[in-house]
């Protein structure tokens, strides 16, 4: 299985993180999520929001990076602004 994960500093706008999601869920090949982080096991947490897909394995991972609706939702993060980090992981 194969993740994206991508974590917010601050918690984007609501309104206008539902059309980013919207955008994200045409990625084909995941399974789209994202919610508001609550807590860290001490102080506070780093990081706001949280948002991953989930793909069966490697190959749906690639297929999905090279298509046009993955391009989109990269742009569109970066036209929402903010500070977030894009992480990829390969789980067994």
């Amino acid at each position: 299985m194969v993740r994206a994960f991508v974590l917010y500093d601050e918690e984007p706008d609501s309104g206008r993180y539902a059309q980013h999601a919207e955008l994200c869920r045409k990625v084909p090949g995941g399974t789209f999520r994202h919610g508001g982080v609550f807590g860290a096991p001490m102080g506070e947490p780093r990081y706001r929001y949280y948002a991953e897909w989930e793909f069966a394995d490697m190959d749906a991972f690639k297929t999905a990076a090279r298509s046009e609706e993955f391009m989109a939702t990269g742009k569109d993060a970066m036209e929402m602004g903010g500070v977030f980090t894009v992480l990829f992981a390969d789980l067994e």
